[in-house]
């Protein structure tokens, strides 16, 4: 069974920053393409940051230069970095990744971690 799971959620200063981290478990074979999606109150889930299979990673034009996505493939996690926040950044934050096992090759989505930007 392979889960997702993220932490790292909280309330923070506009300017202020907070790092999300997504650990995936299970008996995992591989992890290609990962991500970040974030859905704002009220409004449609949106792509934050991926890093696809071929290794290129795609920021949103609303988070460039300020979030930053990182992996630790050892530990099978992945974290997004976030910097200079703004209320606008306000959402509810999922990981997504594309994992196969012995028996699936599918995508996977963790439980959503909420992130409020607000003074």
């Amino acid at each position: 069974q392979v889960q997702l799971v993220e932490s790292g959620g909280g309330l923070a200063q506009p300017g202020g920053s907070l790092r999300l981290s997504c650990a995936a478990s299970g008996s995992i074979v591989s992890i290609s393409t990962v991500g970040w999606y974030r859905q704002p109150p009220g409004k449609e889930r949106e792509l934050v940051v991926a890093n696809t299979s071929n290794g290129l990673t795609n920021y949103a034009d609303s988070v460039k230069g300020r979030f930053t996505l990182s992996r630790d493939n050892a530990k099978n996690i992945v974290y997004l970095q976030m910097n200079n926040l703004k209320p606008e950044d306000t959402a509810v934050y999922y990981c997504h990744a594309f994992i196969v096992t012995k028996i699936t090759a599918r995508n996977y989505w963790g439980q959503g971690t909420q992130v409020t930007v607000s003074s």
